[in-house]
């Protein structure tokens, strides 16, 4: 068994344990009325879009996502939050670099050991989430679930949901497909962007992710037999119906997003098996992106 597959499986138990210690960090975590930024790269940078929509939803005031190179600088935040896995990541450290002193930053990491727990003003550890592989599933899922308790939008739903998620088959037909597109809505739109990004890392896969309402504007154009078009969350209507007169495979989101990027990440462990490749090392990747300063 792959470390991957091992990590993602292990998801439900750094859930329960993430929300139960969301109370311990919400004084580090952001404050009702703050305006606040968070931001990442690649798998982080997706769930903090996520987590942007779910707390500017909650009426906990302005959220923006960005990645951590693109930071506009001439805004200003009441607190950054800072999502990095490894607490490596040059960008990331470089952003929290220019914003010491003058904007309050938090960063959330897997790694106590890292350049990360000096770089931020403050810090949490989710240190039991930390993971082998280059891949990532379950911490960035253990850092969205600590956040969204901290909004208190988690239940034991969701991970009854992720257990579901972990013990049904995929449905017949999908490891067998040549392109995939994941949707979303909302805060579930950084989730299809996740499930993308799993997909093109561990099994090299043609795939695509959009907000579902654009999915009609060009991307349908691509749906055909031997293709797959993922909801994850509630479709808008007569989309499903849409895509299977073009002969695609339709794959309902019944699940708690969350619990359907788990079913996302089965899959792409699922497909790059079919392939014969080690989701463990994808291809041109490192588990942390370490630039060399000229």
């Amino acid at each position: 068994m792959s470390h991957v597959e091992t990590e993602l499986k292990s998801q439900p138990e750094c859930w329960i344990r993430a929300a139960e210690e969301a109370s311990a960090s919400a004084s580090a975590l952001p404050a009702a009325g703050e305006r606040v930024a968070i931001v990442g790269c690649g798998t982080s940078w997706f769930m903090a879009q996520a987590v942007a929509v779910l707390r500017e939803r909650a009426g906990q005031g302005e959220t923006d996502a960005f990645a951590a190179s693109e930071f506009p600088h001439g805004r200003s935040y009441d607190r950054v939050v800072a999502l990095t896995r490894s607490g490596t990541t040059t960008e990331v450290l470089d952003l929290l670099g220019r914003l010491k002193g003058r904007t309050h930053t938090v960063a959330i990491t897997a790694d106590p050991g890292s350049p990360v727990m000096r770089a931020a003003d403050e810090v949490v550890v989710l240190d039991y989430a930390d993971e082998k592989s280059v891949v990532q599933t379950r911490f960035a899922t253990t850092a969205l679930t600590l956040l969204r308790a901290h909004l208190g939008l988690h239940t034991d739903a969701v991970v009854a949901d992720a257990r579901t998620a972990l013990s049904e088959p995929l449905p017949e037909g999908l490891v067998d497909c040549t392109q995939f597109t994941f949707l979303g809505r909302g805060w579930s739109v950084g989730l299809a962007n996740e499930a993308g990004l799993k997909m093109r890392e561990a099994s090299l896969a043609w795939t695509e992710a959009y907000p579902a309402m654009e999915y009609r504007h060009g991307p349908i154009s691509v749906t055909t037999a031997g293709t797959a078009t993922w909801m994850l969350g509630e479709a808008p209507e007569g989309l499903a119906e849409q895509v299977r007169a073009t002969g695609g495979l339709w794959v309902e989101g019944r699940l708690d997003p969350l619990a359907e990027l788990v079913r996302a990440q089965r899959l792409a462990v699922a497909v790059a098996a079919a392939r014969g490749l080690d989701p463990d090392q994808p291809r041109h990747l490192t588990r942390s992106v370490i630039l060399t300063t000229p």
